[in-house]
């Protein structure tokens, strides 16, 4: 599929595997719809785009639900219409669930799980009228596997995959197309960000993750998977990916590999 004037909406787009998502659709001739909480970052992301004249700002925070409805509006009025939603924002956890805080785990909920299905359904409508779009979500390797320090993250992901399971098949006389994007470790933020079980900020980069792929890189991937409208894809490490395959067909070996992780 060639992007050349395909309008498409980023949520996350202030950072990380957001910013380089938005940066190479720009190149491919997309015209974006960049969101995220923080608005002057979202301008130097426009800023950074190849002709910035197609790049909208829309600010956008996902733990605030009640005004999707008129994000949606404002985001089909940039350019007439949304071509693909990318469900990309979201936030991480490192805390053991002994010492997560029941607010922290409903925190991580609202964001990741019912802030993307709420933008979601803001936008489904207008995809139905056209008999047309894609929804792409960036899930994890964990929305297929859960792994220590990870409980409620893993929930919230391991959650879109049913919700957008279910939606693949009630929309697909609507020719709409659902992807789902599994990232493994990707060199972003996101361990910086990730919520302790107090509710604080990580603030320290986990060494995998500063190990991992680079987001220009994964940028390109899951372009070609978008593109491609692949149900599912896996862009992540060998050890990440044989820990689905394991997960799936061993289940009992995955248990005793998960256990060896370290929880500190």
């Amino acid at each position: 599929m060639s992007y050349v004037n395909k309008v498409v909406w980023i949520t996350g787009a202030s950072s990380g595997i957001g910013k380089a998502l938005a940066l190479h659709l720009a190149e491919q001739g997309a015209k974006l719809i960049v969101s995220s909480r923080k608005k002057e970052d979202l301008n130097k992301v426009k800023e950074l785009c190849q002709d910035p004249d197609n790049i909208y700002v829309l600010d956008l925070d996902l733990a605030q639900h009640a005004n999707f409805k008129e994000k949606a509006k404002e985001a089909i009025k940039a350019f007439g219409r949304v071509d693909v939603l990318v469900n990309n924002g979201g936030i991480s956890q490192r805390s053991l669930v002994k010492d997560t805080s029941i607010d922290v785990d409903e925190r991580i909920m609202n964001i990741n799980y019912l802030g993307t299905i709420a933008l979601t359904k803001a936008v489904l409508p207008h995809f139905i009228e056209n008999q047309s779009g894609q929804f792409v979500v960036t899930t994890s390797i964990v929305g297929k596997i859960g792994t220590p320090l990870r409980s409620s993250y893993a929930a919230s992901k391991h959650a879109l995959h049913g919700f957008f399971d279910s939606l693949r098949a009630e929309v697909y006389n609507d020719k709409i197309a659902i992807t789902l994007i599994c990232p493994g470790y990707v060199t972003t933020n996101v361990s910086m960000n990730a919520l302790t079980g107090d509710g604080t900020p990580q603030q320290t980069m986990d060494k995998a993750t500063a190990n991992g792929i680079k987001p220009e890189r994964f940028a390109k991937l899951m372009v070609r998977a978008m593109s491609a409208k692949k149900e599912e894809a896996y862009i992540a490490g060998a050890k990440e990916k044989l820990g689905v395959y394991v997960k799936r067909w061993i289940p009992k070996l995955f248990s005793i590999m998960v256990r060896k992780l370290s929880v500190t």
